[in-house]
């Protein structure tokens, strides 16, 4: 999974090197986009925006893309249908199946991981996309009543149908990481992982390194909370925006961890940098302190944004600055959900 960097060209903007995801598995952008936040869950959004920051990703060389059916009930993977199609041999597109909602309760998740289920929405999903194969499909949450060797062998009929490139889990334990792997390859796990949330280095990071599976981290920049974007959910954010039901961004856990930034903001300053290019730095850093892939996914939905997120592979943490921001994690307040049974963390 080495990295290489592409030598720009006269007159054209530096482009982000490249990392091999897994063992075998498509080289990407050593930064991927999460594109959830572009039609939902973040509140209101301006489409004409969304779309120019996909374009611009693209030329800044980030190639990995990554939605999911449950991302407005399928409404995220027709939004990016019509760029995907635009630049099919040039990104690698990443999509998930495994969590519906309930109509009486949208934050309600349902989970199924049966063959059957999964049979269904990848159909589903590549209509919805209008495209013939997924790069990387992801089990995006874990039903332990369904044995993951049932469910990953289903996805590996995938494979052989020509439907899926490549699989990837989301939010599983070591244990699961290593069942899922002895039935068919695993490109990629995706997981939290940020300056607020290690859990998943206690065993699913070794895990993956031991066996060659690139790590996907999704909310690397705490949904926007390390930025200092916002310090309270319920006071600042729109009604319908999600983070207002995570705990540790609303009440005193909000007000709590806002005071955990000072050392980022510390590390900014001798940089030059914003906040949030020091915390996307320390999580492109992990990739060299746990030998293994590491291509994070920061959400956006403006051109400027992904400029800024994509400067920051090219920041380099001294050992003091990283010694400085090593406490942060171990004194957040609150948990990532309401509900942490369906994360790794919940399970382990």
């Amino acid at each position: 999974m080495s990295s290489t960097e592409r030598t720009p060209q006269a007159g054209e903007q530096r482009r982000i090197s490249t990392v091999e995801l897994g063992n075998n598995g498509p080289v990407v952008g050593i930064q991927g986009l999460g594109c959830m936040g572009m039609s939902w869950a973040y509140g209101p959004t301006d489409a004409d925006e969304a779309r120019a920051t996909l374009e611009r990703a693209l030329e800044l060389g980030v190639t990995l893309y990554d939605t999911a059916d449950a991302y407005g009930a399928g409404e995220n993977e027709k939004f990016l249908s019509p760029f995907v199609r635009a630049h099919r041999d040039e990104l690698v597109l990443a999509t998930k199946f495994a969590i519906g909602s309930d109509p009486s309760a949208p934050y309600k998740r349902v989970i199924r991981n049966d063959p059957a289920y999964i049979r269904t929405c990848i159909d589903a999903s590549l209509q919805r996309l209008g495209v013939d194969s997924v790069d990387l499909y992801y089990m995006h949450r874990r039903d332990p009543n369904v044995p993951i060797e049932e469910s990953v062998g289903a996805m590996a009929e995938l494979v052989a149908a020509g439907k899926v490139k490549h699989l990837g889990l989301s939010e599983v334990t070591a244990a699961e990481l290593r069942a899922a792997h002895a039935v068919h390859p695993i490109a990629a796990v995706q997981s939290e992982w940020s300056l607020f949330s290690r859990d998943i280095e206690r065993s699913v990071v070794p895990a993956a390194a031991e066996l060659g599976v690139a790590l996907v981290p999704y909310s690397p920049l705490g949904r926007g909370f390390l930025t200092g974007a916002f310090v309270s959910a319920d006071k600042e954010l729109a009604s319908d925006d999600f983070r207002r039901q995570q705990p540790r961004f609303t009440g005193d856990n909000a007000a709590a961890n806002a005071a955990l930034l000072d050392p980022v903001r510390q590390v900014a300053d001798a940089h030059s940098a914003s906040p949030g290019q020091i915390a996307l730095a320390w999580v492109q850093q992990q990739a060299a302190a746990f030998g293994l892939g590491v291509v994070p996914i920061p959400g956006t939905r403006k051109r400027t944004r992904v400029e800024e997120n994509t400067g920051a592979t090219r920041i380099v943490l001294t050992d003091a600055e990283l010694g400085l921001l090593e406490p942060i994690a171990s004194k957040v307040s609150g948990d990532r959900y309401a509900d942490m049974t369906s994360t790794s963390a919940g399970r382990e």
